[in-house]
């Protein structure tokens, strides 16, 4: 029962943030207009007046930007709770483990080696996320690959070789982005530094509509790998004598996650953090049953995003301030008194 009522009051948080969300900034939309205006699409019409200027700049501007934060946040999180159970590892996430900036290397040689390319400059939104959710994808995948194998001591992943695995992929990708960029152009520049530093400014319903089939497929097949995933967390021979495909079980959570992480570092470039504290902060409430963890992953990593980019927006009004940065100054304190409560657990126990 204390599950479900957590889950209802996610939702709830979260449709109540998007209406917030969705009225703040130099326009505003009242909460009861923004309801109206949505219902006034599906032909619902309730007494509340507001006018078309109103109405334009929610549906074009607002509303497409509240939805992929919706999205990339929920990926984000449930990517890095699916990262911490396959790794068994609770510091797994994939800015940390070096997925974010993997995917963010590929998407900058897209921008600045591939720009010539018909896709990138035919005048469609489309083909463009496209190509670069291609290249991202393709990023992401070989970064989680290659910290997977470095991992690996004995048959299981460490934490110290995990972290340290992230660290120099992290270290590599950096340094061949900075090549990258010093090869580009200066319009070349400014485009490939909306990446390294993160951004939902440049969303539209093209870029939200190129992102869903590459969100929510992840977002349908992972919480049904919920099961194997509580299993998993016995040790790999424990799941395989309980009949866990194994080898399928890691193929599956690794293209699925890598997917969130480069169809979000597409559209928005990188976003820490996310992944990181949202599993932290549901496990020590609703504990670590995947079945329950996922799917509450992704209403609150939903929610979070969603309130940073109202703070990117607003803080330094009317310049925007990168969502990275806001949610790196977020996450970090945040995480930090995640491990120093996990510390003192730890030493009661002892």
């Amino acid at each position: 029962m204390k599950r479900n009522r957590i889950t209802i009051g996610l939702i709830i948080l979260l449709i109540a943030t998007a209406v917030i969300a969705a009225g703040i900034g130099a326009m505003h939309i009242a909460p009861q207009q923004v309801i109206a205006i949505l219902l006034k699409q599906i032909n619902i019409r309730i007494p509340v007046a507001y006018d078309e200027g109103l109405a334009n700049v929610l549906l074009h501007i607002r509303l497409p930007r509240v939805i992929g934060a919706v999205l990339i946040g929920a990926g984000l999180a449930v990517s890095g709770a699916a990262l911490q159970g396959l790794f068994r590892n609770p510091m797994a996430d994939p800015t940390l483990i070096g997925i974010s900036f993997g995917a963010t290397f590929f998407a900058v040689l897209t921008i600045v080696i591939l720009s010539s390319l018909p896709f990138m400059n035919n005048g469609s939104l489309i083909p463009r996320y496209y190509l670069l959710n291609v290249m991202t994808f393709a990023g992401a995948c070989l970064t989680s690959f290659l910290v997977f194998r470095l991992s690996r001591t004995g048959g299981q992943s460490l934490m110290t070789t995990l972290l340290l695995s992230g660290l120099a992929i992290n270290a590599l990708c950096k340094a061949l982005t900075d090549l990258v960029t010093y090869l580009a152009n200066d319009e070349q520049l400014r485009t490939a530094t909306f990446w390294t530093m993160g951004s939902l400014g440049g969303i539209t319903w093209s870029s939200v509509l190129s992102l869903l089939p590459f969100i929510l497929t992840p977002l349908i097949l992972l919480p049904r790998l919920a099961k194997s995933l509580n299993v998993f967390a016995l040790g790999e021979q424990e799941a395989a004598y309980l009949g866990v495909k194994v080898k399928r079980l890691k193929t599956l959570i690794v293209i699925l996650s890598t997917l969130l992480v480069g169809a979000s570092v597409a559209i928005a470039g990188v976003i820490g953090f996310v992944g990181l504290i949202v599993p932290h902060m549901l496990r020590s409430v609703i504990g670590s049953d995947h079945r329950q963890l996922l799917p509450c992953c992704a209403l609150l990593g939903a929610t979070l995003l969603t309130i940073a980019d109202v703070v990117s927006r607003t803080i330094i009004a009317p310049a925007e301030l990168p969502i990275g940065i806001v949610t790196a100054v977020i996450g970090t304190p945040v995480f930090v008194l995640l491990l120093v409560k996990q510390k003192k657990q730890l030493r009661l126990m002892s």
